[in-house]
């Protein structure tokens, strides 16, 4: 083995540290190695390295507490988390070996993976991947992107090309399943730093990157990074939940569309329209709420949390907790499921059990208690006021409400507050309440199709480039996807960005005023035709019509001429 350095970084967990500690020294010497360790926890620091050792080429760096880590240099950190170290620390040690094999056949030009992936699955993915390919091809290195786009993997990345890559970059704004890049470095970072500045992401990540620990234990839990905190988990729940909303809804809709709007009452039992309703919304809107919370578990405790988080949200479900009580329970389940898994220490020979068993079993209970005795029935009373205020929204409010969730989907096209206001409305389908939906679809259909206006009304306002490029943004538009306004946004955000929210809530308050109801929560303008998927048509589409017509007059106001517009 080359490196021999081990760095223990325990933060408040000072015995667990000396464990592990002993551990790899006991597994070290069984393959002939005598290695030297720093301990670093609140008792202190103990058998501190010299500098240069501390920047040798290789170093194992066990926990996630404080390890002054701008004294490692250059040197290539494999990382591991405590419990994987003293679970198995054959496997811990065999993570250096791996990475030392991949070192010792580097050149200046690079092998890498990447994997690029949004909430949504649409712009923000294929985006990051074409910024990560061109960066890589600037910088000199070998690229291959797989997108987990809303339709599933494309380009998918085979077992050879990974084991081959020497480094696994993962793009990503929700969690990814990174089972199969175990004993590969690896790096991960959201969508935004792929699609603003790639070549830095790759630098960044050449340099930092570290080794996935997932071949420690297969059956385990992963450990989650620090930047997976509830939004993201919130966001991945959301993410998994949108083909329930958007089957059952344009299934809904296409019930009305046959048998009018009763269609499901029992006098046309038997009929088609009564059949796709029972579908829509007995089956796939009932699994919209449990689908949210199952996959918040899992992105907080992987696969044991699935079903804790799924069992969680329906009863969330049967206790009229809705969307609410799903979210809660998805939370309790993931964090509680992730807990118990640390803090429950089996023999090995037990250990497979608790994946499949007694995380599961452990996990349920808690989540299912706490549902049925203590969360679920103020959640439940919580919901029906949110619901009943929601519903009885008129005059000002509503316009207040509209001009909010409409504004949220211009300020980052895509981003966290955008998220907000589409995760908001989509929730609240569950509960039947539709009109947010709709302030918020045409508030993120606005910003493009406002640009694509204002560079055939104003081109003296964009540059050829911009102007060129307006027909694609119009596209994005008419199909709800907001990320079509970034290049433009990017460039001048100083004065596109408040034109955009402006005609985005003036659209999202006039629909809301109207009382507009979507019931599908993606498509743009093409699924408006569907009829009584939307309510007041000829009123939406004036709303949009408006928002557009806003948007470009505020970019010709606050848009200087360009110095050369031809």
């Amino acid at each position: 083995m080359q490196a021999s350095t081990v760095v223990i970084a325990a933060g408040e967990r000072s015995i667990e540290a000396v464990l592990a500690a002993e551990a790899l020294r006991r597994a070290a010497r069984q393959q002939g190695v005598e290695l030297a360790i720093e301990i670093r926890s609140d008792q202190g620091v103990t058998g501190a390295l010299p500098a240069a050792q501390a920047a040798a080429t290789q170093l194992l760096l066990v926990g996630d507490g404080e390890a002054d880590a701008s004294r490692f240099g250059s040197a290539q950190i494999v990382r591991a988390s405590l419990g994987e170290v003293l679970d198995d620390p054959l496997a811990a040690l065999a993570l250096l070996a791996a990475t030392s094999a991949t070192a010792s056949t580097a050149n200046d030009g690079k092998h890498i993976v990447a994997v690029t992936s949004c909430p949504t699955g649409i712009a923000h993915t294929f985006m990051a991947a074409e910024g990560l390919q061109q960066a890589a091809k600037a910088l000199g290195h070998a690229i291959r992107v797989e997108t987990q786009g809303s339709v599933g993997a494309q380009d998918a990345l085979s077992d050879e090309e990974i084991a081959a890559a020497d480094l696994v970059l993962i793009a990503a704004d929700r969690e990814v399943d990174l089972s199969r890049f175990a004993g590969k470095r690896l790096f991960k970072s959201g969508t935004k730093p792929a699609i603003n500045d790639g070549q830095r992401l790759i630098r960044k990540a050449l340099a930092e990157a570290g080794v996935q620990a997932g071949a420690v234990a297969a059956a385990r839990t992963t450990e989650k990074t620090k930047a997976a905190g509830p939004y993201k988990h919130l966001m991945t729940g959301v993410s998994f939940m949108l083909p329930f909303v958007t089957a059952g809804g344009l299934l809904i809709a296409l019930a009305f569309a046959l048998g009018g709007i009763y269609a499901f009452d029992d006098a046309h039992k038997g009929t088609l329209a009564w059949s796709l309703f029972q579908i829509g919304a007995k089956s796939g809107f009932m699994l919209m709420v449990p689908a949210l919370a199952g996959y918040i578990a899992y992105s907080i405790a992987d696969r044991p949390g699935i079903a804790p988080g799924m069992i969680g949200g329906l009863v969330a479900v049967n206790m009229d907790a809705g969307f609410i009580g799903g979210i809660l329970a998805g939370f309790i389940a993931g964090y509680g499921v992730y807990w118990i898994n640390r803090a429950l220490r089996l023999p090995r020979s037990l250990e497979g059990l608790k994946p499949v068993l007694i995380l599961p079993v452990l996990g349920t209970l808690l989540v299912g208690l706490l549902m049925m005795y203590v969360i679920g029935t103020p959640v439940a009373e919580l919901l029906a006021w949110l619901t009943d205020w929601l519903r009885g929204m008129q005059g000002s409010s509503a316009i207040l409400l509209g001009l909010l969730l409409g504004g949220m989907m211009a300020v980052d096209m895509g981003g966290p507050v955008n998220k907000a206001s589409y995760a908001f409305s989509t929730a609240l389908i569950s509960s039947q309440v539709y009109t947010p939906m709709a302030a918020t679809m045409i508030g993120g259909m606005t910003p493009p199709l406002g640009i694509a206006l204002a560079t055939w009304l104003f081109s003296n306002r964009f540059t050829a480039e911009e102007r060129g490029t307006a027909s694609a943004a119009g596209v994005l538009g008419l199909s709800f996807v907001t990320e079509g306004a970034i290049p433009y946004a990017a460039r001048d955000p100083l004065r596109t960005i408040p034109a955009l929210i402006l005609g985005s809530a003036v659209a999202g308050a006039i629909s809301m005023a109207a009382g507009v109801e979507l019931k599908v929560p993606h498509g743009g303008v093409f699924v408006l035709p569907i009829p009584n998927a939307v309510t007041h048509l000829g009123v939406y589409v004036l709303a949009l019509l408006a928002g557009v017509a806003v948007t470009a007059v505020a970019l010709r106001v606050l848009k200087k001429p360009v110095t050369s517009p031809a």
